[in-house]
């Protein structure tokens, strides 16, 4: 009878891979529900929420600031040639505008940052649990959910937009050094043509874009460091696993805020 019972409760409701999916989605809901409860309860970790800013936002400038610069030349490089074609090289400003500010700025920015703070984040939680260091704060009467999880989300929703701005700046840096070597464009008439292009949708867009993908990197490198098996194995998977869901989730939402903002630029 005994024997029944257990092989009944064993038996999977559908599939043990989608039982086994749902049971993940139903923990990440609780997870992000927790969050929210947490985040608007207090006491308030401010100056954690501080210290992590800085080490999400200007421990990341020098990478940014690269590859927004980079960003910001090749992409004009490659438009260059095409545009020549048809002799509408003066297009170049308004062009380049349009493709940083409305996509190149936050989703370059999101992959730099999904790397190096979604990982960083994973394999710091993923430690501390391995350590059982989240154990001991519980036992010391600190709330470590509030402390290392609520801290962290918050730091990088609101420094990700930040960053995003810096880049998109970096990036049209990088295309004027380039269209005035080139075409000898002047700072002025590329800044009217770049202001022109761009309207107050775009900088709205691009805002809430990283807002998203930033609550997005973090809630993904604590989720997965928060819940990281035993074993030094499981932070290097913890890392690894923030890295990949973070960037796939942040193309996933830069299809559905395309669809969005491209239906209410249409109405």
């Amino acid at each position: 009878m005994q024997s029944d019972t257990t092989k009944s409760t064993d038996r999977p409701v559908v599939t043990r891979r989608l039982d086994s999916f749902f049971l993940n989605l139903a923990d990440v809901a609780s997870f992000v529900g927790r969050f929210f409860r947490e985040a608007a309860m207090p006491p308030y970790e401010f100056k954690e929420i501080i210290r992590q800013c800085y080490e999400v936002g200007f421990r990341s400038l020098l990478l940014i600031s690269t590859t927004g610069f980079i960003t910001g030349i090749v992409f004009t490089n490659q438009s260059r040639p095409s545009l020549s074609e048809f002799g509408a090289t003066s297009w170049l400003p308004s062009l380049i505008a349009i493709a940083i500010v409305r996509a190149l700025g936050p989703l370059v920015t999101a992959l730099i940052a999904a790397g190096k703070v979604g990982s960083s984040i994973g394999a710091e939680l993923g430690s501390m649990n391995v350590t059982e260091q989240i154990d001991a704060m519980e036992v010391s009467g600190t709330d470590p959910f509030k402390f290392l999880v609520v801290s962290r989300v918050l730091a990088t929703s609101f420094t990700i937009p930040l960053l995003t701005m810096y880049t998109i700046l970096v990036g049209l840096l990088g295309a004027y050094i380039n269209v005035n070597q080139n075409e000898q464009t002047s700072f002025t008439s590329f800044m009217q043509e770049v202001f022109g292009a761009i309207t107050y949708l775009d900088i709205f867009a691009s805002i809430t874009k990283s807002i998203a993908f930033g609550f997005t990197i973090g809630m993904v490198g604590c989720y997965k460091g928060y819940h990281s098996s035993k074993g030094t194995e499981g932070v290097g998977k913890a890392a690894n696993s923030a890295v990949v869901t973070s960037m796939f989730l942040v193309f996933i939402e830069e299809l559905l805020s395309l669809q969005i903002i491209g239906a209410l630029r249409g109405s």
